[in-house]
């Protein structure tokens, strides 16, 4: 099998999965890039200065790339809005496999658009019938795309699958804390500092503890407009020997605060389309404690099991859990014991690969299925949710139940 993957550029987040591509394919895979790295990525650390070997810029060869695209036996597309690259792949009926973030990240309300259902159709519904799937990043994208009648049981569980490391989890552990006169809990957020990001639970949850009585660090790590109203709210709350502002740190420095750090606050919105961040504190080791509207919480996340959620935006419940680790090590180091295997044993990039593989070879050899959707119930196919399992349509109403625990269970 011959595939390509179509995106606007290569990046940390996508590397993993390209190479398990590319090794799994026996070098019969290519990543076709449309676009030069945006200047503000580049700062960020996201740009590899090592081009790998099966990177091919359209701007640079475009007949090339454009014949690949439409001769290749599978072309996963998706990370650009512009549709002009697999025009004739799609019209060629040759199989398509899209990924994509959620199409109404600030609200579904947004799908009674005239304007928007149209592009929609233009570019996904009118494909229902055809070898046109969809690989999800993120859980609530089924919901927005069966808004538009889009991909009927034709959607696949994916999402972002940064660098995967394997520890020794003794050490690992043993490592863990803030070491001040003595080890105390160590909390760490890391994001840029933008509204839909929300830096300010973060210290709104360190205000809690403080108030509580409760010894422990938080750091946070990131830049943005809103840093100096956080640096000067931490200040206003008297916060100064609890909180650390760290700036903007390269990947694999915030890895580093990563492997230190027992309890990781992911306090982002539903704007969140899937956040690798919690990939990341999860296979540090991290308890990660979680907005249920983030996109990748309820395929990663078990409430309970391998980290804590909490309904969106709602404070009390972030600092009910952030004060329940804090107070106990023993159920911060469980959590992210149990965090750790879930990206060593399922959310990673070889594993994602090898399944992706299958599916594509299935879907060459028996075409357009047309099972639909399976019949367990949402939250029974989230728990078992892994890359290319089909992708359960959550509803975000029905977050809230996925931070309830199940009848009898403790934390």
């Amino acid at each position: 099998m011959k595939a390509a993957f179509v995106s606007n550029y290569i990046n940390h987040h996508q590397i993993p999965i390209c190479n398990e591509m590319y090794r799994l394919l026996d070098g019969a895979f290519t990543f076709v890039q449309t676009e030069p790295m945006e200047a503000e990525r580049v700062s960020m650390g996201w740009h590899n200065t090592e081009r790998p070997p099966y990177v091919k810029c359209w701007y640079e060869e475009e007949a090339a790339c454009r014949a690949l695209v439409l001769d290749c036996d599978a072309v996963i597309f998706g990370g650009t809005d512009e549709e002009s690259y697999i025009q004739e792949r799609l019209a060629s009926g040759k199989l398509v496999m899209r990924y994509s973030e959620r199409l109404y990240k600030t609200g579904q309300w947004k799908a009674i658009s005239p304007r928007g259902l149209r592009k929609k159709y233009q570019d996904h519904t009118r494909f229902r019938k055809a070898p046109v799937y969809l690989l999800c990043a993120g859980a609530y994208v089924p919901s927005d795309f069966s808004l538009v009648r889009a991909y009927p049981g034709k959607m696949y569980c994916w999402g972002y699958f940064p660098e995967t490391k394997h520890y020794d989890l003794k050490c690992l552990f043993a490592g863990k804390g803030y070491v001040k006169e003595q080890k105390i809990p160590y909390l760490l957020w890391a994001a840029r500092m933008i509204d839909w990001k929300h830096p300010e639970l973060a210290l709104e949850t360190a205000r809690y503890l403080r108030e509580r009585g409760l010894d422990f660090h938080l750091d946070l790590v990131g830049d943005g407009p809103l840093r100096q109203e956080m640096e000067d709210r931490c200040r206003q709350y008297g916060l100064e020997t609890y909180v650390d502002f760290l700036g903007f740190q390269p990947p694999e420095a915030v890895r580093g605060y990563m492997e230190q750090a027992d309890i990781f606050l992911f306090t982002s919105d539903r704007q969140e389309g899937w956040g690798a961040v919690a990939n990341e504190a999860m296979n540090s080791g991290c308890a990660l404690v979680a907005d249920a509207l983030i996109g990748a919480v309820p395929y990663l996340v078990h409430h309970g099991e391998n980290g804590l959620l909490y309904p969106d935006g709602d404070r009390t419940a972030l600092f009910a859990a952030a004060e329940k680790l804090v107070g106990c090590r023993e159920l911060c180091r469980a959590l992210g014991e149990r965090a750790y295997e879930t990206i060593t044993q399922t959310w990673n990039a070889e594993h994602a690969a090898a399944r992706l593989v299958k599916l594509l070879e299935r879907l060459l050899r028996e075409g357009q299925s047309g099972r639909g959707m399976p019949k367990q119930g949402t939250k029974e196919l989230l728990y078992h949710a892994q890359p290319c399992s089909m992708a359960p349509v959550l509803w975000e109403g029905k977050a809230r139940g996925l931070c309830r625990l199940p009848d009898g269970a403790r934390c």
